[in-house]
Formats: C-alpha cells, sequence, structure tokens
C-alpha cells in the first residue's frame, strides 16, 4: 500500500477570475504567476493544459501550499523585480488581484513585458459606483474586494479602468482582453461603474520584435 499523500483536483469555480485568466492561457506553455498564493491557478493549468508554471511567493506558509500541490515556487518579494528571468523567457506572466499593492506599478508591469509575451493582470476597480458614495460621504470605500480599513490596508495604488488603461498605452502594452466582473457576473454595460475586480491581458511590445 502506497503512503503518498494524494493531491486533490483544483477547482476554480468559486474564482471565476482565475477561471478567465486559465481560459487565456494556451495548452504546454511556459507561465509564471506573481504571486501566486497557494498555487492554485498553476495546479490547475498543470493538470488541465499541461503547462510548466514557476510561481513567485512572499509568504512562507503560501509557499509551503504551493509545494504541496506540486507547483515550482521562488520566494521571493515581488517588489526585488525578476532579474533572475531572461528577455521573453515565459509564454504568459499573471498578477492576480496584487498590482494595487506594488510600490513601483510602472516597474512590475515593464518587467512583466520582459520576461512574457503576454501578461495578464487582476485589481479591485475603484471606480465602482458605492466607492464615490463612500467618498462623497466623508469615508474611504470598503468592499467585498477592498475589505480594509484606510489604516491597514495593503493596497497604495487604487485605479479604475481608464487609469490602468492609459498607464498601459503610456508603457507600449497591448490589451487584447478585458473582463470586468461584480462577484462571478461578468458584465458588460457600464463595467467601469458597475464592475468591483477588472481583468485584463496585454501583449508585450517586445514580443513583435522576435
Amino acid at each position: 500500500m502506497s503512503h503518498q499523500q494524494s493531491v486533490q483536483p483544483v477547482s476554480l469555480a468559486q474564482r471565476p477570475d482565475l477561471a478567465r485568466i486559465a481560459s487565456w492561457i494556451e495548452p504546454s506553455t511556459h507561465v509564471l504567476d506573481l504571486g501566486c498564493a497557494d498555487g492554485k491557478l498553476l495546479a490547475y493549468l498543470q493538470r488541465t493544459k499541461n503547462v510548466q508554471g514557476t510561481g513567485i511567493e512572499r509568504d512562507p506558509q503560501a509557499v509551503v501550499a504551493s509545494v504541496r500541490r506540486g507547483v515550482p515556487v521562488i520566494q521571493q518579494d515581488l517588489e526585488e523585480g525578476l532579474a533572475l528571468f531572461e528577455d521573453q523567457h515565459f509564454d504568459t506572466v499573471v498578477l492576480s488581484k496584487t498590482l494595487q499593492s506594488m510600490l513601483n506599478t510602472e516597474h512590475i508591469l515593464r518587467e512583466m513585458a520582459r520576461v512574457a509575451r503576454y501578461g495578464i493582470v487582476s485589481f479591485p476597480n475603484f471606480g465602482y459606483w458605492t466607492h464615490g458614495l463612500s467618498i462623497l460621504a466623508g469615508r474611504m470605500p470598503v468592499s467585498k474586494e477592498m475589505p480594509y480599513e484606510w489604516y491597514d490596508t495593503p493596497n497604495i495604488h487604487l485605479c479604475t479602468l481608464k487609469d490602468f488603461q492609459d498607464l498601459a498605452k503610456s508603457l507600449g502594452l497591448i490589451i487584447t482582453d478585458r473582463v470586468v466582473f461584480n462577484g462571478k457576473k461578468e458584465l458588460r454595460f457600464l463595467p467601469g461603474l458597475r464592475g468591483t475586480l477588472a481583468v485584463y491581458r496585454f501583449e508585450s511590445p517586445f514580443a513583435s520584435s522576435l
């Protein structure tokens, strides 16, 4: 009898944003997941799409959880950059729900474009209509996607959909896909006001020169 612990199948049913990210990734490609947490996305991609995945994560407990899922992980702070990776080393690099907490937003986006042909980012939409009401009432907004008080939040660079699109354009990033969620529902009508979470896919300006 084998004493090896079986790896439980991974489902993204409770995270439609991760399911959509997974749908944008081609089978048998190389993927880097920045701030991979417990490795759920990469484990799913390895099992369903034969992806070769690498994660970067700072939290020691999350690193252990990823390794237990069979995901290779490098323990490192994203603020230190991606200098250990060569140009266009990956097909896709993912930064999920982490962009808003980065100190140097432009730098991490440039690095994503340098190390991979495609980048995928998701972030809470500060343009969500109830956030405006909170500010008018004299309070910083608190929501499911931004569940922190102003004094203990890790979110330091909040933005709207238009803010991100303008930044991407200034960096030469070519946006190829966008999905905006409110909870588990995808929105098409007034997503900038009604959406709580945005997911963007972009192509690196360096990819076309290869």
